[in-house]
């Protein structure tokens, strides 16, 4: 067990059958965390030593049972894709605020020490429509409970993450899936569009360290270290192949994200938190091609039924 980590400290992961939240939910039993998933099925990368709760975020009774007796509480369940979102701001607002409030009350009702908000660099950026907008007001709320009732929080704003266990709604996964798949990737947009990629498993691994107390009730940004175009990424990809991959821009649907940076002003200013060791971008790309050729070979097209993590498709 990790140092600072008391016996019998339990985290709950809310969304943890998702990309970034099972992620996590890993980071946090390694550093010796009783951790309690709770989605709406059963998670496949559930540990042996991982208690598995199924339920809807949307009944709070059962958000309620669920974090029953925790120390520390992280919500990944949102609508994450921006488009998706952009098409269904009923639901978005639903699941991405008031589902958010349903966990922040709960927090509040069994006395959890720290909540562990999953935002995005999104809440800076005049772009990501109706996605951004939610998560915006959640950051809010979140703060107000703290506010209010001294909830202590921790709002982490992740950037375009990639990795295992993502699908098609996350930009790295389907610019490689095409290219396994169809020989050709197709982005929507002029592909100058700049992001800072960060491999899940880094991310994953900060998300735990931000349950130190010096980053209470504080607001972190999560992005990588490499600043890069999209059509550089695509060229990467195109030249790990061991075929021709054509590459092709439509830039008649540029879609709802940003450009150069997610940046317009805003109040509440983030820290930027960073690992001295980080995953490579291009040995990451390596490892998920590896996944998404094992995959397609097994006719599964990874497209998880649970809530996804907060960040899925941002790229």
């Amino acid at each position: 067990m990790h140092e600072g980590i008391q016996p019998g400290q339990t985290a709950v992961v809310l969304g943890a059958g998702g990309f970034l939240g099972s992620h996590v939910a890993d980071a946090l039993s390694n550093a010796g965390y009783q951790v309690r998933l709770f989605d709406r099925h059963p998670s496949p990368f559930r540990h042996p030593d991982q208690e598995m709760i199924t339920g809807d975020l949307m009944d709070i009774n059962q958000v309620i049972r669920a974090v029953e007796g925790a120390t520390t509480v992280y919500n990944f369940a949102a609508i994450a894709d921006i488009d998706e979102a952009n098409d269904n701001p009923l639901g978005t607002a639903n699941i991405n605020v008031i589902g958010n409030m349903h966990a922040l009350e709960a927090a509040r009702i069994t006395g959890v020490r720290r909540f562990i908000f999953a935002s995005s660099i999104y809440v800076y950026s005049e772009s990501g429509s109706f996605y951004r907008a939610s998560k915006q007001a959640a950051e809010r709320f979140t703060e107000t409970y703290h506010e209010r009732y001294g909830l202590e929080y921790t709002i982490l704003r992740y950037g375009s993450l990639y990795g295992r266990r993502s699908d098609r709604r996350n930009g790295i996964y389907r610019m490689l899936y095409e290219a396994i798949q169809n020989h050709s990737v197709t982005y929507h947009g002029s592909g100058d569009a700049i992001r800072e990629y960060i491999h899940v498993e880094d991310a994953a691994r900060m998300s735990v360290q931000v349950l130190a107390p010096e980053f209470a009730n504080r607001h972190l940004i999560l992005t990588g270290q490499e600043k890069m175009r999209i059509r550089d990424v695509m060229t990467m990809i195109s030249e790990m192949m061991p075929w021709d991959v054509a590459l092709h821009f439509d830039q008649d649907k540029p879609g709802h994200h940003y450009q150069i940076t997610p940046y317009a002003f805003q109040p509440r200013i983030g820290r930027k938190l960073v690992l001295n060791e980080h995953v490579d971008l291009g040995q990451g790309l390596l490892d998920c091609i590896q996944e998404i050729h094992q995959q397609i070979n097994h006719g599964d097209t990874a497209e998880n039924d649970a809530i996804p993590s907060s960040t899925d498709n941002q790229a």
